[in-house]
């Protein structure tokens, strides 16, 4: 019995520690970013996640307009990059701690989107004036993923 036990113990320790390691924000580390080739901003942006333990990878583009459409980002909607997640779309400056809930929860979207260029959002200069309104977009209208 005691080899039983102890086989138990083990077995139980084992799971323990897979838990344990499991159970945090996991992320997906792979971030393809598309953005226009002259955006010293996106690089920016590329450097914060990058320091936030994304592997990240630019891909200069002079279409980035019409890509973020077929992603279902009208003009009004669209960030200053488009960055591709774990089967989302993050478009523009949105603060990483937004994309770790996105890829937490798993909501049944498309992606999110921070519109512009707002002042103070990752990757840009300046300091925050007003909160940012993070978008969810789907097939349907865009809702409010988060305000901050």
């Amino acid at each position: 019995m005691n080899l039983y036990k102890t086989t138990l113990g083990a077995i139980s320790l084992s799971l323990a520690m897979i838990m344990a390691m499991t159970s945090g924000v996991a992320h997906a580390t792979d971030a393809l970013i598309y953005k226009n080739p002259q955006c010293g901003c996106c690089e920016n942006y590329a450097d914060y996640l990058r320091a936030n333990d994304y592997d990240v990878t630019v891909k200069p583009t002079h279409q980035l307009s019409s890509m973020s459409r077929e992603y279902g980002l009208s003009d009004a909607y669209q960030g200053c990059h488009l960055a591709l997640i774990d089967g989302y779309f993050v478009s523009g400056h949105v603060p990483v701690n937004l994309i770790e809930k996105l890829l937490a929860e798993r909501p049944a979207i498309d992606g999110i989107t921070l519109p512009g260029m707002p002042l103070g959002s990752p990757g840009m200069g300046g300091t925050k004036s007003e909160p940012w309104t993070i978008f969810a977009l789907d097939e349907g209208d865009p809702t409010v993923f988060a305000i901050q």
